[in-house]
């Protein structure tokens, strides 16, 4: 047996929810990579609630980066938390200050404590009244947990499609 045949034989086997590490996370929207220290609030450039990234949308519809079970939807649909089998806490928060538009423009696809299927869509919302209403409309992607994590860590660049691959989580 080949050092490889061992490593398939540990990935088939093990249980559904276990992940083999690194995990990537996926895409959540199709447009530009924004890396964590370009996005436009300290809050999240800073990392304070976590490592991050972002993407400036070009269209309106914010999809599931891993599988794992939503465990909160902002009353004003512009944030979701996602919860994954495995430990990792993502937070998905769509645009800067966006909580401001009360969910004007934010329709959500999930309910909370749903499972959810990496690229599955989470909620669509209207780019041109984020815009109108004055507000950055980046899609933003933190790891609240990324401490329990000896690395977490951007693996995009560029244009982006839903499902690309984005930020690598080593246990």
């Amino acid at each position: 047996m080949g050092i490889f045949d061992g490593l398939m034989k540990k990935k088939q086997d093990a249980p559904e929810d276990t992940p083999i590490f690194p995990v990537i996370l996926a895409a959540d929207a199709k447009g530009d990579y924004v890396p964590m220290e370009k996005i436009p609030d300290e809050l999240f450039s800073q990392g304070v609630l976590g490592s991050c990234c972002g993407i400036s949308p070009s269209e309106g519809k914010v999809y599931s980066p891993v599988d794992g079970k939503v465990s909160q939807i902002a009353d004003t649909l512009h944030a979701v938390g996602i919860e994954c089998a495995w430990g990792a806490e993502i937070l998905i928060h769509v645009g800067v200050d966006t909580v401001g538009m009360n969910g004007d423009g934010f329709t959500a696809a999930v309910k909370n404590g749903e499972r959810v299927k990496k690229g599955q869509l989470l909620l669509t919302m209207d780019l041109d009244k984020i815009k109108a209403a004055g507000y950055p409309d980046t899609v933003i992607t933190v790891v609240t947990n990324s401490a329990e994590f000896s690395l977490v860590k951007p693996v995009a660049s560029g244009k982006l499609e839903p499902g690309d691959d984005m930020l690598q989580i080593e246990k």
